[in-house]
């Protein structure tokens, strides 16, 4: 699931200076599983810039709605009747639900409430951990499953660099060696042969160069 959190209060207030009438957005799936963007949190947003406004003798109207998911255009739609009359949306999606809603409304200015952090794991209640970067080139199937793009600090992709002990990563030792869990994992598969293959330097293309991704299912094309 996509994490994020919120950005300081101060910080939101500072992008509704000017603004008279201002809807906060929310988004009913991964921001609301990480308790950043969900209903929850858009009221108390809500409830924070209109006391804010109050305080300052600013007369502000502040509305809120939440919608199932925000990176759709399907479910964006949605919204027309309450974005009617707004000078100003604010999203508590994440990146992608803040730029679906411009695209959607590219007549109304649209900022972010959160700030998207990663592709997480729900560790304990409260805690999400780092698991995937999108990088677009999966290799779990080598790695026992555990991703040395996320789990190592450097991205190492042919082993550890050198530098843990005990386990722990040499950048943080709070941090588990990623390359330490994968050939833990491989071990107690009885895979460790996996660890022999060399893997060529990795192809950043189908990640963060190269521009924009995209993907095309051309099967799935009207």
């Amino acid at each position: 699931m996509i994490v994020a959190d919120q950005k300081d209060i101060t910080e939101i207030i500072a992008m509704t200076e000017g603004y008279r009438n201002i809807l906060v957005i929310g988004c009913d799936t991964c921001v609301t599983v990480c308790l950043a963007g969900g209903a929850k949190e858009v009221a108390i947003l809500a409830s924070g810039l209109r006391l804010a406004a109050k305080a300052s003798g600013r007369q502000v109207e502040v509305h809120e709605t939440s919608i199932e998911r925000q990176c759709e255009k399907e479910f964006v739609d949605a919204l027309h009747s309450a974005v009617k009359g707004q000078d100003l949306l604010i999203s508590t999606g994440c990146g992608i639900g803040v730029q679906t809603i411009a695209e959607q409304f590219p007549q109304i200015p649209v900022v972010p409430a959160l700030n998207t952090k990663m592709l997480g794991l729900p560790e304990r209640q409260g805690v999400w951990v780092e698991r995937c970067q999108a990088c677009g080139q999966c290799i779990l199937d080598k790695t026992g499953g555990i991703c040395p793009i996320s789990r190592c600090s450097k991205s190492l992709l042919n082993g550890p660099c050198g530098g843990s002990q005990n386990g722990k990563c040499e950048i943080n030792k709070d941090i588990d060696c990623g390359w330490h869990l994968i050939y833990e994992r491989l071990k107690a598969l009885g895979r460790l042969a996996c660890l022999e293959e060399i893997m060529p330097a990795k192809n950043w293309s189908t990640s963060r160069d190269g521009g924009p991704r995209k993907v095309i299912r051309e099967d799935m094309c009207l």
